[in-house]
């Protein structure tokens, strides 16, 4: 038997999944930081994204191609979210020493992290539907209604790790994922 397994098979280790000790969760505090610098990065995205969009369409008018055109953005952001998740973290994720893992550990397959994706939108969704009847936002204190209680969901919905065992989101629970503290090891 070489060092690295067990009568059982692989060690944890040596199939790429992390001791169950090392699965911490990171701080809310730190989390949430790297949900603001990701939206920061994501700026770059979208832009893009959209500029492509608008250019392949031929959009005149930012009103004209509105549906397609955040179909097509959610589609990018997929594609984004999903490859680096299933690579263990995004730049965001990297500065603030976070990393993206399944329940036991190991990276995520694409299907999971594509899965991720979609249930992150717990995040957004529930706001924007409670807001729908009082779409289009005539005036500026509107507005700010509409902003306080999209934040204010944001707040709850990070206050609701309180409640999980193990600290993590809820659509990570959903999504059988897991954030992790994840040092680099020095060079």
């Amino acid at each position: 038997m070489s060092a690295v397994s067990g009568p059982d098979g692989p060690s944890p280790a040596a199939a790429g999944s992390l001791p169950v000790s090392d699965l911490t969760a990171p701080p809310v505090a730190r989390r949430m930081a790297a949900w603001l610098y990701e939206g920061i990065l994501l700026f770059g995205v979208v832009f893009m994204a959209d500029y492509l969009f608008s250019s392949l369409s031929q959009t005149r008018n930012a009103l004209d191609n509105r549906v397609p055109q955040m179909a097509f953005i959610f589609i990018v952001l997929g594609m984004y979210f999903t490859w680096f998740w299933s690579r263990g973290q995004t730049l965001a994720m990297k500065t603030w020493n976070i990393r993206v893992v399944d329940a036991a550990g190991r990276p995520l397959t694409q299907a999971r992290a594509a899965l991720r994706y979609v249930l992150s939108w717990l995040w957004v969704l529930p706001p924007l539907a409670l807001s729908a009847p009082f779409r289009p936002l005539r005036t500026a204190g509107e507005a700010w209604l509409f902003f306080a209680c999209f934040i204010g969901w944001i707040v709850l919905w990070a206050l609701f790790t309180r409640w999980q065992p193990r600290g993590q989101f809820w659509h990570d629970v959903l999504a059988g994922t897991r954030l992790i503290h994840w040092k680099p090891a020095p060079r």
